[in-house]
């Protein structure tokens, strides 16, 4: 029965006493270039999207395809080497028409996070 107040103040210390920890265990987008959504006359010569935590180079991606689904960007996807929250690709010369931009990405932690947008370029009158 001694031991009983010791379990006691132990659990309550466990329970209250420790400081909490937040962990974010995602990388989320916070904005691109061009905006989620974007209607625009001239078409953008890449794709770039920051994120609200730092990406793990090798397991981050995106590609851009157009309506019949052909893939329109140059390949070279990247974490950019100066800012690790940032993902960008290249674009061949872009068509009017509307666009999808595909990423996947993984947070320093470890945990994927995937999603996509669209945009459109307009004729230019």
């Amino acid at each position: 029965m001694r031991m009983l107040p010791g379990i006691i103040a132990l659990c309550s210390l466990a329970l209250f006493g420790w400081p909490p920890c937040v962990a974010w265990g995602h990388a989320f987008p916070h904005h691109s270039e061009p905006k989620v959504g974007a209607t625009m006359c001239v078409a953008p010569r890449s794709i770039r999207i920051w994120f609200d935590g730092a990406l793990e180079p090798a397991f981050s991606s995106m590609r851009v395809q157009d309506a019949n689904n052909q893939r329109v960007d140059t390949g070279d996807g990247h974490v950019d080497s100066a800012d690790a929250t940032l993902l960008e690709v290249d674009l061949t010369p872009l068509a009017p028409g509307r666009y999808r931009v595909i990423w996947s990405v993984v947070a320093r932690d470890g945990h994927r996070t995937e999603g996509d947008f669209m945009f459109t370029i307009q004729r230019g009158d």
